[in-house]
């Protein structure tokens, strides 16, 4: 058997927890394909006949928890989680979408790691994160596209601010992906979306009524979500929350185009205010076949000349001032991309493609300088 060949027989338990011995990230179900597994970024087929129709439905409507098996039947998209228990004794979680495609069910999952990796595993500046701990109030967003590493960042520093203790700690996810321990430290409560609340902003809105410190929003992505988190951070509380755009200033364009047109100049105003950072996540392929991934990030600290062009709408300040903002403590994405190069993290080819200056990261450092 090859590390994606699970039984003939295999069901949508074993197709999961293949996923945890192969070292997979997400398991695919498509009618027409056999289930297909990504592996540090390549997606790779197991030798199990293509799926029908009626095999991806029947498995689906066997891991949707109950309380969401009627949305299923009716929404055209549906996100949730799966615990499952292993040989072992050890159980492993899981994020799972379904959707249609052309009439039929189709499912995609990916695996949740059962504890919170280290910032040095994930490579992501553990400086970052403790400034971000540091916070009193205001809006963290972290933004890139999916699997790009968003929530396992976002759970990096609530585990982080769960240790440093005194903290009241409410996410709303959809779904809850990561479980935080119960720690004398800290209260932690955890809300999905469509079982614990009906929304991320009604999560958020009743979740200002109690007791908040921090507040954890899986994703800003409709205009009431974006406007109760302004509010939220600008009474004096923390909001980390995820966004799909490919670098920091898209963030910022992308949250006052949730607004209309005619209300941009004051959201732009109050925005410059709240917002304390904006960090940009890429996962890179690795220049060693069957290694994880390598993160890429561009980080953005609201300073005055990045305040003063999120309030005037100028996204090109934004940029320049990410560009000069290394005193600051900011990371500029080629600079970024260019240290995984020259640490041979990943490939020149890899570095050109994702860079946003390619001729600039593919220069190795002059010796004599």
């Amino acid at each position: 058997m090859t590390p994606l060949d699970p039984p003939a027989s295999a069901s949508i338990h074993t197709l999961l927890l293949e996923m945890v011995r192969a070292n997979a990230s997400d398991l695919h179900l498509v009618p027409g394909h056999p289930p297909m597994y990504r592996v540090h970024g390549e997606l790779l087929p197991s030798d199990l006949p293509p799926t029908t129709t009626a095999d991806v439905e029947s498995m689906l409507f066997q891991v949707v928890p109950e309380a969401l098996r009627e949305r299923l039947r009716t929404a055209l998209n549906l996100d949730f989680s799966v615990d499952l228990p292993a040989d072992d004794g050890a159980r492993h979680r899981f994020r799972g979408n379904a959707f249609r495609a052309q009439g039929a069910y189709c499912g995609c999952f990916r695996h949740i790691p059962e504890t919170i990796p280290s910032f040095e595993w994930m490579g992501f500046p553990k400086r970052v994160a403790e400034e971000i701990a540091e916070l009193t109030n205001g809006l963290v967003i972290v933004t890139g596209i999916t699997g790009s590493g968003k929530s396992t960042t976002l759970a990096g520093i609530v585990s982080l601010l769960i240790d440093r203790g005194g903290n009241r700690i409410i996410t709303v996810e959809e779904p809850i992906e990561y479980i935080y321990a119960r720690t004398e430290r800290s209260v932690v409560t955890q809300r999905e979306v469509g079982i614990d609340c009906d929304s991320f902003y009604n999560g958020l809105k009743f979740g200002l009524r109690q007791d908040p410190d921090v507040i954890l929003v899986g994703e800003i992505r409709d205009r009431e979500t974006a406007q109760m988190a302004l509010s939220a951070a600008e009474t004096g509380h923390v909001i980390l929350a995820t966004m799909h755009t490919k670098d920091a200033k898209g963030a910022v364009s992308r949250f006052v185009d949730l607004f209309e047109p005619t209300t941009h100049d004051d959201i732009r105003a109050q925005l410059a205010f709240n917002l304390r950072y904006v960090i940009a996540q890429h996962l890179l392929p690795s220049a060693k076949p069957g290694e994880k991934r390598a993160l890429a990030l561009e980080t953005m600290l609201v300073n005055n000349p990045v305040r003063a062009g999120i309030k005037l709408g100028k996204l090109e300040a934004i940029e320049s001032a990410i560009q000069t903002g290394r005193a600051d403590g900011m990371i500029r994405l080629d600079d970024s991309i260019q240290a995984l190069l020259a640490m041979g993290k990943i490939s020149a080819e890899t570095a050109r493609r994702f860079a946003k200056s390619p001729d600039s990261v593919t220069r190795q450092p002059d010796p004599r300088a």
